[in-house]
């Protein structure tokens, strides 16, 4: 056993510095972004805003709504035919990803889906990667198929990000353990990293070797979108916050005349009834169930995060969401709650 002694750090520990600057207007802010993948050598652009893979977020609906500009990683329990008619139309193939897990099956299932139509991003999404299993399965999916970008994860510290970039396997890591409003890993598990720190740290040693890393988790207002990206995240994954609206694929139910989401982590002992047959006796339910008020479309919770983007990079002077992180200074708050030494 041993103690990290360094700080870490959560969204809710710091604020961002305004600072004196030739600022521009908040409307001449590009929130557009260009990316070249390391290993694929593909490129994709548009709002690095991604909507996560949970079955009530990450559906078609949804994808249709964000894409273009943003993107959407499709939820792991569409058919191949569903997923191969999506998929082959544009605009929306080339903003969804399909996402998959490690067992063979799941290749199985991508194999499908790309002998029927063009598919440029995947993301292999696993609970726990920080598995041997795990990085051999990436790099041999990698291998199977070198034209698609991968994401892939969850992992939280720079070593294991180094570990998936330097075998050739990933492009893109996927930063998070714990965070979810709906994940309840740290309580039952007492395992995790603080969100921010997590993102500071992977990407910093992503870019060192021309990788990337999207935030997933712990985002729950536009100003936390915006300390990921101010943190060097280059895609943030959103869950919680687009849950309730219109687009999301879920089960509905009213309580004294308000409408509410029936929302779950995807490790919830419903998710896993769900998908998995139930929970067995070896294992804890690592999510909860919660239900979310009702919030009308998701094009105005886009709109308050996108205004909010903007808005931040006006006052450090960033003309675009790429320079935001040059640009930022966090100031450290009076934490009164929720510190954390060390993981």
């Amino acid at each position: 056993m041993r103690i990290d002694n360094d700080l870490k750090l959560d969204f809710d520990d710091v604020l961002i510095r305004p600072k004196r600057s030739e600022a521009p207007s908040r409307a001449s802010v590009k929130l557009e972004r260009e990316f070249r993948f390391l290993n694929s050598k593909a490129t994709w652009s548009g709002i690095p805003i991604v909507a996560s893979n949970m079955d009530t977020v990450g559906g078609m609906t949804m994808a249709r709504a964000m894409s273009p500009p943003m993107l959407t990683c499709l939820h792991k329990y569409y058919s191949v035919d569903e997923l191969a008619e999506f998929l082959g139309t544009e605009p929306h193939g080339g903003h969804s990803f399909m996402t998959i897990g490690i067992h063979d099956d799941d290749v199985a299932r991508l194999d499908a889906v790309t002998s029927r139509t063009t598919l440029r991003l995947a993301c292999i999404d696993v609970a726990n990667g920080y598995t041997e299993y795990f990085v051999d399965r990436v790099k041999r999916i990698r291998e199977a198929f070198p034209e698609l970008t991968i994401m892939a994860g969850n992992v939280a510290t720079p070593e294991m990000v180094q570990e998936l970039l330097i075998s050739g396997a990933a492009d893109i890591v996927k930063i998070g353990v714990g965070p979810g409003s709906v994940c309840t890993t740290r309580v039952k598990t007492g395992v995790g990293y603080p969100q921010l720190s997590a993102i500071i740290e992977c990407a910093d040693a992503a870019h060192g070797m021309r990788g990337h890393v999207c935030a997933d988790g712990g985002c729950r207002t536009p100003g936390d979108v915006v300390k990921a990206f101010a943190a060097g995240a280059d895609f943030v994954m959103l869950g919680g916050m687009l849950a309730g609206h219109d687009e999301c694929e879920a089960e509905w139910t009213e309580r004294d005349g308000e409408r509410f989401m029936q929302f779950f982590g995807m490790s919830s002992k419903r998710a896993i009834e769900k998908y998995a047959g139930g929970l067995k006796d070896y294992r804890a339910a690592e999510g909860k169930e919660t239900l979310v008020p009702y919030k009308g479309p998701v094009a105005g919770t886009l709109q308050e995060i996108t205004g909010g983007l903007r808005s931040a990079c006006a006052y450090v002077g960033a003309s675009r969401l790429k320079d935001l992180t040059k640009c930022t200074t966090f100031v450290m708050c009076n934490r009164t709650h929720n510190t954390y030494y060390g993981s």
